[in-house]
């Protein structure tokens, strides 16, 4: 049975979202567990300061190269060379045999793993200048420790960009198990490292937990993609057809992403600019917001992507998959924004609030926080609309629109920082988000006409009324439970979150029940399908295909 959860394929979207959602969570709270560790050891100061702008280049490099041509290029292109005319005759004799297949994924790897080798160099050569850039608030020797730290880092846009092709491998072949492993791999290195490495070599130490992670990202999905029968080809070829057509769709999209990483780098730049500890009070309200964000937009999208692509010239087909996808985002985040936003108090103490992270940093992030939850049905949204885009071979109008949000978010965070210091960054990304749902909505809407706005206009009503009513739960348990215990104790807190929390979602569930929504009964009934671990067999293969 282990084996066959480890290499069976799964072909329905809603289980491979939920399985990529379930290791998104255990990620997310190992990513929790980090930040509370860091939280209580540095606090929100110059230290994490220090480690969040080291971080910043790195990531940037990752997110341009690997993610620019992972998610507009390789998969769709690996997949139809997998899906190509002599497939099926080529499967009766050998059905591991996928050699243009594999020898494109050896050419991205090649490719890739030189250009991440050569730019890694560069960035570790000139790591002060660049720190320099992005920090210009920090004094002279908080540059200088920034960057021998960006140093450290520049390891893992290597091991995470060879990761990103076997990981495209894993969602193209359907084996979604090993590859969601991945990223909690990844943060366990994080952990290891500020748990084990920091005690040993100080702040250092968290610089080698990232590059330690990295390698263990990369490392955990070898043996998977080699069982499927992936021989590594020691050439690199330029002229390849296939890296041409890969090539031609990552530019755009690189470009697009180069937008959202300007925005980090501008908001890493202001909050350099502003008191000790607010790029920290950022990254700590970001990461809170980003895991409803990351276990039900991100993995849904993801989920969708392949069959997206599969039926991207068939409109009707298409709006089936994308309304089927967005009602059932819509589902989960709902009552997540509420329920983020009603109990953000008691989670920044729980997690937050031990050791050298006060009173006034967690009142910060308490405020942060709040403007961050305005936008969670956008950020949620916006992966699954780009994908649409993507399957239809079009990477520029999500580019041209990002443009111009991130314009706003620039002018709007240069305004607001001014006005709320670090939690109107938090408002400008916001807002910019929110237009930036609204535009790709409208542009998609022209594009395709009729976008089943009917049924997702049933469906919000039902989650909405759901959500309010999840709401005054929350707020009822909380008074409900304050006289009965000390709130000035971590049980204290603990407990009237934890019982308001689970007040709100049996609500939630109940009047989404009683208002017959179809989200729910599906999301069941796709759970109940797969027990336990049977193969769900869709009606086209092709439609419904995982991350």
């Amino acid at each position: 049975m282990f084996r066959r959860i480890i290499n069976g394929q799964i072909n329905s979207i809603t289980l491979a979202a939920l399985l990529v959602a379930l290791s998104s969570l255990v990620s997310r709270f190992l990513g929790i567990f980090r930040d509370r560790i860091l939280a209580g050891e540095f606090g929100a100061g110059d230290t994490l300061d220090i480690y969040y702008a080291a971080f910043r280049i790195p990531d940037l490099v990752f997110n341009l190269l690997v993610l620019g041509a992972l998610s507009a290029g390789f998969i769709p292109i690996f997949t139809g060379l997998l899906k190509s005319p002599l497939k099926k005759a080529r499967d009766i004799f050998s059905p591991a045999d996928h050699k243009a297949a594999w020898e494109l994924a050896s050419n991205v790897i090649n490719i890739m793993g030189f250009g991440l080798i050569i730019l890694s160099g560069l960035g570790i050569v000139f790591a002060a200048q660049l720190t320099g850039l992005i920090s210009p608030g920090f004094a002279p020797e908080k540059q200088a420790l920034t960057a021998e730290l960006t140093r450290i880092m520049f390891l893992s846009p290597v091991f995470l960009g060879i990761s990103g092709v076997l990981g495209g491998i894993l969602q193209s072949f359907k084996r979604f198990f090993v590859y969601s492993l991945s990223p909690i791999m990844y943060n366990i290195g994080i952990i290891a490292g500020a748990l084990y490495l920091t005690p040993l070599w100080g702040v250092y130490g968290l610089a080698w937990g990232v590059a330690l992670g990295s390698f263990m990202h990369m490392i955990i999905q070898l043996p998977a993609v080699i069982s499927l029968g992936f021989r590594y080809v020691p050439k690199i070829k330029f002229k390849n057809s296939e890296i041409k057509k890969i090539g031609a769709m990552m530019i755009p999209r690189t470009l697009t992403l180069a937008i959202s990483q300007i925005n980090l780098v501008v908001i890493t730049i202001i909050a350099s600019t502003l008191a000790s500890g607010s790029l920290v009070i950022f990254n700590f309200a970001n990461n809170l917001q980003s895991f409803p964000v990351g276990i039900f937009g991100i993995s849904y999208a993801i989920a969708a992507f392949p069959a997206l692509s599969a039926v991207a010239f068939s409109k009707k087909r298409l709006i089936d998959n994308f309304s089927v996808t967005l009602r059932q985002i819509l589902f989960f985040i709902a009552p997540a924004t509420v329920l983020l936003l009603t109990l953000r108090a008691q989670i920044i103490r729980v997690i937050f609030g031990t050791g050298r992270f006060d009173w006034q940093d967690t009142i910060l992030t308490i405020d942060t926080l709040g403007f961050f939850t305005l936008s969670l049905f956008a950020q949620a949204l916006i992966p699954l609309l780009i994908r649409v885009f993507y399957a239809r071979h079009n990477s520029k109008t999500p580019f041209f629109v990002g443009l111009a949000t991130a314009m706003a978010n620039v002018f709007l965070s240069l305004w607001l920082a001014g006005r709320y210091g670090v939690a109107g960054l938090a408002l400008a990304f916001s807002i910019a988000s929110i237009l930036n749902f609204i535009i790709l909505w409208i542009v998609l809407r022209l594009e395709l006409g009729d976008m089943d706005e009917s049924r997702i206009l049933i469906s919000t009503v039902k989650f909405s009324a759901a959500a309010i009513l999840c709401g005054v739960a929350v707020q009822g348990m909380k008074l409900a439970v304050w006289p009965f215990v000390d709130m000035t104790k971590f049980w204290g807190v603990l407990v009237q979150g934890a019982a308001a929390g689970l007040a709100g979602i049996i609500v939630y569930i109940i009047i989404c029940m009683v208002l017959r929504s179809e989200e729910l009964f599906n999301f069941w009934s796709s759970i109940k399908r797969r027990l336990p671990f049977k193969k769900v067999e869709t009606g086209d293969q092709g439609e419904a295909r995982g991350i």
